[in-house]
This record gives C-alpha cells, sequence and structure tokens, in this order.
C-alpha cells in the first residue's frame, strides 16, 4: 500500500494522519465540496512536546475514490453514511475502517458497501483542532483494530504500520467490547462537558461528584447488560473513568466544543445509543441530559435558519 486516505480532517483524524507521516507514510485526505478551488495548505501538527510539524498530505476529492487503497474514516458519526455514499467509485476491495464516536452505524454502512473489507478502529489518543489545518496531539493512547465482516478478517496486517506509528495497535476479533468500553467513558465524559461547558478535568471537581457517580452508575448498567459474559466490574469502570478524566484534564470533549459552537453534536450515537439499549433500565440522568442538548441544538438550529 502506497497511501492512507483519511475521511474527515477532524482533530483525531489529523493527528493520525501526522503520526502516521512522521514514519514514512504517504497520506491523502479525502475533501468535501466546500474544500474545492481552496488552497490546500500543510498539516501543522503541534506534537506532544510542543514541537510544530508541518505535514505534507495530498488532497483527494470523490472523483479520485477509485485510487482509494485504504480509507479510514474520522467523519461525525451523522456523517459518515453520507460521506461514504460520495465515493460511488471506491474500489469495492478497498479496505474502510471506521474511527467514528459512539455506536450504531454498523449494520448501515454494512448494507451500504456490502463488499468491502470493514473494519472498527478504537483510538484513545488526545487531540485537539486547535484552527484549520492545525491540530495539538494532546495525550498518547491506545488503538485496537478488528474486523467488522467476513473480508475485514484478512486485514490485520494493518496494525504492524499502525503500531509503528501510534505506538500501540493491537488486533481484537471482539472488536465491539473496546467499542462498547469507550462508549461508557464517553457516554459520562462528553454530555456532562457539554451540559455545563466545561473541560474534561472539572468533572473531577467536588461539585460535580454525584452527577459523575449517578450517571456512570446509569452507563455501566445498560453496557454490562449488552454483554455480561465480557462485562469489567463496575470498580474498574469507574478507575478506568477517572484515569481518563486524569489523562485528559485540560482537553474539551468533542460534544463540548460542538454544542459550545452551535454545531449538530454526537449525542445520538452516544448517550442515545444507551438510551436505546436501556431495555427497562431506569436511565434518568442519560435522558435528561439527552433531552437538555437535544434542545440546545434545536434552538441554536432555529437561530441560525432566522438569520
Amino acid at each position: 500500500m502506497t497511501e492512507w486516505t483519511i475521511l474527515g480532517a477532524g482533530a483525531l483524524g489529523c493527528v493520525i494522519a501526522g503520526q502516521l507521516h512522521q514514519t514514512g507514510e504517504r497520506v491523502g485526505f479525502m475533501l468535501s465540496e466546500r474544500h474545492r478551488g481552496h488552497f490546500h495548505p500543510n498539516l501543522d501538527l503541534i506534537t506532544l512536546s510542543g514541537r510544530h510539524q508541518l505535514i505534507q498530505s495530498q488532497p483527494r476529492f470523490p472523483e479520485h475514490a477509485r485510487k482509494v487503497e485504504c480509507l479510514l474514516v474520522f467523519t461525525k458519526a451523522y456523517h459518515v453514511l453520507e460521506a461514504l455514499q460520495e465515493l460511488q467509485h471506491l474500489p469495492k476491495s478497498t479496505p474502510v475502517i471506521l474511527f467514528n464516536n459512539g455506536m450504531g452505524l454498523s449494520e448501515q454502512v454494512k448494507a451500504l458497501l456490502p463488499d468491502n473489507p470493514l473494519l472498527v478502529g478504537v483510538c484513545s489518543h488526545g487531540a485537539m483542532k486547535e484552527q484549520d489545518w492545525l491540530v495539538r496531539h494532546t495525550g498518547k493512547g491506545d488503538t485496537w483494530l478488528g474486523p467488522l465482516n467476513e473480508a475485514g478478517k484478512a486485514w490485520q496486517h494493518l496494525i504492524k504500520p499502525l503500531a509503528k506509528a501510534l505506538n500501540h495497535c493491537e488486533w481484537s476479533d471482539d472488536i465491539a467490547l473496546h467499542q462498547r468500553r469507550k462508549l461508557a467513558v464517553n457516554a459520562v465524559i462528553n454530555p456532562l462537558t457539554a451540559q455545563y461547558n466545561i473541560s474534561n478535568g472539572q468533572l473531577a471537581e467536588p461539585r460535580f461528584k454525584e452527577a459523575v457517580e449517578q450517571l456512570s452508575d446509569e452507563v455501566y448498567q445498560v453496557i454490562s447488560n449488552l454483554d455480561a459474559s465480557s462485562a469489567e466490574s463496575r470498580e474498574d469502570f469507574r478507575r478506568r473513568l477517572a484515569q481518563v478524566i486524569e489523562l485528559t484534564a485540560a482537553n474539551h470533549s468533542s460534544m463540548q466544543q460542538d454544542v459550545t459552537h452551535g454545531r449538530k453534536s454526537e449525542i445520538d450515537y452516544i448517550t442515545g445509543y444507551i438510551l436505546q439499549h436501556a431495555e427497562g433500565i431506569p436511565v434518568p440522568v442519560n435522558q435528561q441530559l439527552y433531552d437538555e442538548i437535544k434542545n440546545r441544538e434545536m434552538h441554536k438550529t432555529k437561530l441560525a435558519a432566522q438569520n
């Protein structure tokens, strides 16, 4: 393979692109129509050490899809299907790796791309977009790769270059387990930080103790009920949640950023997923946060339409 193609030039997509480039891999960005005709600058990556590195990447557009060798999808969850539908000439042999937040898209992507090798990537690297084409790598993390369909199982060899670039990448035949564990953490951190307009680290303050405990208990019960055989203990989940809050203390969650800037959030694929799979488990805090954030989104949309 001579080039990785990144679909979704957000914070994490840009950081992964930068990490791949630093290990000698070629990277291209699949861009939307709004970028056509505009100057495509080099990506400015601020590394963990604080150094600026200019990353050269090739701009790609949907008509170039037939040349894509491996597609890494980092778009917002609600844009994934629309973005993939635009790539009408994507070869059926091209592996597609979904790195989007939340859960609930798997069956729809399988139906859309029934012949492509489909995989899921779960990545906990910290990333923050400071402005267009300027991103900061804010923390190391683990990366897991696993198959979404039978054809995806033949692409386990992709973990080698990804591990070289990201310091860690392992294969998991049960990638849904890692998706659920990441979702559980996001379902606590994202809606609370969005609702209260705070950084991740502020959730460790005493004033949020009760909210964090109530929400984490609800989320834990729902996630554990999905697959009791592989569920972690409540104590292990709380420790993992506290560790993520500590390690990403200075970060602002993607949902907090979206709500603050009046953009649509991924609440439907995070908290919405918890609500859809509660199956009789009481989740009043999840429901309240979902309703409040959806109401704020609707209010922003109405204001934008009036202007």
